[in-house]
């Protein structure tokens, strides 16, 4: 088993059981013991478990978000080709709303130069990035910063959603699951991503693997609400079949 394979399996039991010891995962999964506290600390350093005396537990049991920049140094080469596979999805002109987060920054980046386009953005960073980009119109959202995400939330962000209307909007997503639909730690972000959805023709959601399957505090949409995930080639066919059946469509990178 090669550790991907392995620190999927570690996770897919501590979200199973609710913890995961060291000694019986090293025992049933034939590794040493230091094996497997690699593995929880590189679990723990992608935002997926945290680490406890003896073995860890998934951040959602903990409601633990991690920071914008922790997240923004795991699964890099997947982040990216999601990005890639959402430029497919761009209009050829129109409006598009970018939700703050690691994956979306990326397709930010891969923005194509050969159209116009205006951003609705609620990230100051993305706003930034973008503005200085001649083929694009860039609208960022008022608000209260959350420093953990550099989100703008609230009340500031709310109202000017409620007046537009986009061609698409790309979102991000701590948890997506059949069960509880989308999710997030924060109610505030909860709520600009449901006006999101709301201000859209179409949603999509961009999400690595390791996010399908979460539960986190805030819902902010069921999965028939968006139209398209885009994940990575770490998704099981089962979970993408699962997700299919509940509404949108899904495509691996």
């Amino acid at each position: 088993m090669y550790a991907e394979e392995r620190q999927q399996e570690i996770t897919r039991l501590a979200r199973a059981n609710g913890r995961v010891d060291v000694a019986a995962l090293a025992e049933s999964l034939n590794v040493t013991a230091e094996t497997i506290r690699r593995d929880l600390t590189s679990l723990e350093r992608a935002g997926v478990l945290r680490r406890v005396h003896g073995g860890a537990i998934p951040v959602e049991r903990i409601g633990f978000e991690p920071a914008l920049a922790t997240r923004d140094t795991v699964l890099t080469s997947e982040k990216e080709r999601i990005a890639k596979a959402a430029v497919a999805e761009l209009p050829e002109e129109g409006a598009i709303i970018l939700d703050a987060g690691t994956t979306t920054a990326r397709l930010a980046q891969v923005l194509p130069t050969d159209r116009e386009l205006t951003v609705v953005v609620n990230s100051p960073a993305l706003a930034t990035t973008l503005s200085v980009r001649n083929n694009l119109h860039v609208l960022l959202l008022g608000g209260r910063v959350r420093a953990r995400t550099m989100a703008t939330v609230d009340d500031w962000a709310l109202r000017p959603l409620a007046d537009i209307y986009v061609d698409v909007a790309f979102l991000g997503t701590n948890g997506c699951s059949v069960e509880r639909g989308l999710t997030t730690p924060d109610p505030a972000e909860a709520a600009v991503k449901r006006a999101m959805i709301g201000a859209a023709r179409r949603s999509i959601v961009l999400a690595d693997h390791t996010k399908i399957g979460n539960d986190y505090l805030a819902r902010f949409g069921r999965l028939a609400d968006i139209d398209l995930l885009i994940t990575d080639a770490g998704l099981n066919e089962d979970l993408v079949a699962e997700v299919e059946t509940a509404g949108p469509r899904v495509v691996r990178a």
